[in-house]
């Protein structure tokens, strides 16, 4: 560890002549989700359509061989901006973990040192509440409200996310600016929008991967054309790749195999950074020191990266080792988890069927050499324990808490003497021999978009009979079963997934969800009390707590729970808009518009707030205000019922059939049955339906 420590002391001390630092560069970090280096035409794909990116690339440092740490989203940022290691940080998954509070990043660094700070990103895994948003002085997570389901979570377009960006920019513009820009293109389902789709028929993929490209095309043009006069660094990567069914992984999160861990990386800083390319295989971890490093401030000693400008400079030097994970499917299906480390071209991977490759020789690692070579693979679980050697007790999915615990097991929900969860693992829990359920979880997705909800109902529970320890199976079947109206099926699934995790506290709130919308809203509030007892409650066990106690008729109770969620989470409208569903249940119209009004002033595109200013609008007689106010909320969420059925009921009274007659089809097709079934009995009535199966 001594030598360890000097090695990493005197690279940092390495100064070469030919490299400048500039301490008034702003700083430009763009992350497009799940993009494969491979999907570029800058790393050979030559039927790529990513001019800009490709530009950038021309006329900076291009990486060849990047790699991040984690392949999944949340906890591959927290590496990107902090420059730890999930080690150090304590973030594995996409749910049920938090980023640190005394955890520097790029953003705590560079505010404190005089840039203004800004972040824009795309999609819920980077969500404020999940601690990333700490050092930016805007954090724009603004993404319109949309429910969080087992099949879908909140995103907007990266067109939008970027024009956000470009208006802070200008904002601040004479002053040194720290900015992170996220796109989510082209993460799955992939939905290219046109001309897009029609040129990528058989690889959507790569039509999203373009749209990402024309996304980016308004920020990096400016960049591109300023030259050396905007005195901007600019770092482009991605969080993770895809597999694209390389090793029967269809998308992403189960292996840690190079189709998901090799990330494009470029630099560019005109002037200071030439255009080259470098072979030496780098690491998401070596970002934060090269960037502070460029703008001539100290590098932390404890980051377990290095600065890469010697390699810029030209010199050479042999590859660091490079941790790294995948844990989503221990975490969340009773797998194997997978730890692992690369060496120079060997990468070893920590499994109950442990796996060897030598990526010089064989880079879509199809050989295994672990049996071959017992020594090498005695020598790799040493190293990788060794980077273990300190590992954050943060790194709990969720932090034992036995008073919570005691009162979970009174309700029936924990048995034993705590988290539910095995003790260890053999080669039945290897995702090598569990990737065929893989596939079948990515079917349950597929069949239920294209509307085959009892199809993916029993393929939920096929799965379940195989594998009976997967929260995240229960929890999809949960959501199936509500949304074809057993709502006491729903119950039932999403209870046998808070028995496997009863601290996780999306799970315990999804669960209070459907207890308070199957009538026992009371029994919801029992098992969120632990949760809302926290110092620092997590905003969905409030908000699901709020939803409860107005359900039960306890209205003070919510109102006060959504003001101590506001309190926490100042910058989370969906708070606002419940305490206005709340107001407006109790007649105050005064409250609940101010509080839809401050949910639009946070973020314009919460549907459910433009609903309910339509609804106040509709019972003050300004129809034509109610429908406008609908058509906005619709076009936002194009799912929510409750709209729809205030829309298009509204629109037939006003005799204006054929759009009444679209929107409320449209209602039908995503109604509950368990919630609507009165309503809708009524429109299959008034358009003249027969019940369907």
């Amino acid at each position: 560890m001594a030598v360890a420590g000097l090695s990493a002391l005197a690279w940092r001390e390495l100064r070469p002549a030919g490299l400048k630092r500039d301490p008034e560069l702003s700083v430009l970090v763009v992350s497009v989700d799940t993009l494969r280096a491979d999907a570029l035409g800058c790393y050979g794909r030559r039927d790529a359509r990513t001019p800009w990116i490709d530009r950038l690339a021309a006329e900076g440092v291009r990486f060849e061989t990047a790699r991040a740490h984690n392949v999944v989203t949340l906890p591959s940022h927290a590496n990107l901006l902090s420059g730890q290691y999930p080690l150090r940080h304590g973030v594995h998954d996409n749910t049920g973990f938090r980023f640190p509070a005394d955890q520097p990043t790029l953003a705590t660094i560079l505010r404190e040192r005089g840039w203004s700070t800004g972040a824009f990103v795309s999609a819920f895994p980077l969500d404020s509440r999940f601690g990333l948003d700490r050092g930016f002085d805007v954090y724009d997570d603004r993404l319109g409200g949309a429910e969080t389901t087992a099949f879908a979570m909140p995103e907007r377009p990266g067109t939008e996310t970027v024009r956000a960006a470009l208006r802070w920019i200008d904002s601040v513009r004479g002053r040194r600016w720290f900015a992170f820009v996220h796109l989510y293109e082209p993460h799955f389902p992939y939905e290219p929008p046109a001309p897009l789709a029609s040129s990528f028929p058989t690889e959507p993929y790569q039509g999203e991967v373009a749209a990402a490209d024309a996304a980016l095309g308004p920020l990096l043009e400016r960049l591109l054309a300023a030259g050396a006069t905007e005195r901007a660094l600019v770092v482009f990567t991605s969080d993770h790749g895809e597999s694209l069914g390389e090793h029967g992984e269809a998308t992403h999160g189960i292996f840690a195999y190079e189709a998901t861990l090799r990330v494009p990386l470029v630099l560019r800083a005109p002037g200071l950074l030439p255009a080259r390319v470098v072979r030496t295989p780098v690491r998401h971890v070596d970002v934060v020191p090269t960037v502070l490093d460029l703008l001539g401030l100290q590098v932390p000693d404890d980051l377990p990266g290095r600065t890469l400008l010697p390699l810029i400079a030209g010199g050479e030097d042999a590859a660091p080792d490079s941790y790294i994970e995948s844990l989503s499917p221990s975490l969340n299906r009773g797998w194997a988890p997978l730890r692992g480390v690369v060496e120079g071209a060997l990468k070893y991977v920590d499994l109950p069927l442990p796996e060897i490759y030598d990526l010089a020789a064989d880079p879509r690692e199809q050989k295994n050499l672990a049996a071959s070579r017992p020594q090498e693979l005695d020598r790799l679980r040493g190293r990788l324990a060794r980077l273990r050697v300190g590992e954050s007790a943060a790194g709990a999915r969720v932090q034992e808490d036995e008073s919570a615990l005691e009162r979970l097991r009174a309700l029936g929900y924990v048995s034993g003497g705590g988290v539910s969860g095995k003790q260890g693992t053999t080669a039945e829990d290897d995702p090598k021999n569990l990737i065929a359920l893989d596939a079948r979880i990515e079917d349950v997705m597929t069949l239920y978009r294209s509307g085959q909800v009892e199809a993916a109902i029993a393929a939920c529970e096929e799965t379940l009979r195989l594998r009976p320890d997967m929260p995240q199976v229960y929890l999809q079947l949960a959501y199936l079963e509500r949304s074809r109206g057993r709502l006491d099926s729903a119950v039932a699934a999403s209870r046998k997934a808070v028995g496997l995790r009863p601290l996780d506290p999306e799970t315990v709130s999804l669960h209070a969800v459907y207890l308070t919308e199957a009538g026992r809203p009371r029994e919801a509030m029992r098992l969120l009390e632990p949760h809302a007892s926290a110092a620092r409650p997590d905003i969905d066990v409030l908000n699901a707590l709020g939803m409860a106690q107005a359900r039960a008729g306890e209205r003070a109770a919510a109102l006060a729970t959504f003001a101590r969620a506001r309190e926490l989470h100042p910058t989370n409208a969906m708070v606002l808009v419940n305490a206005g569903a709340v107001f407006l249940m109790a007649g105050d119209r005064a409250s609940a518009r101010q509080a839809f009004e401050a949910a639009i002033e946070i973020d314009d595109r919460v549907a459910r707030a433009h609903n309910g200013l339509g609804v106040i609008a509709a019972e003050e007689g300004r129809k034509g205000e109610a429908i406008a106010r609908w058509q906005r909320a619709a076009a936002l969420d194009p799912r929510d019922y409750q709209t729809l059925f205030n829309l298009g009921t509204t629109l037939r009274h006003a005799g204006r059939e054929k759009e009444a007659r679209e929107v409320l089809q449209a209602y039908l097709r995503v109604a509950p049955v368990a919630l609507e079934a009165r309503d809708i009995a009524r429109v299959r009535a008034w358009l003249g339906h027969r019940e369907g199966p």
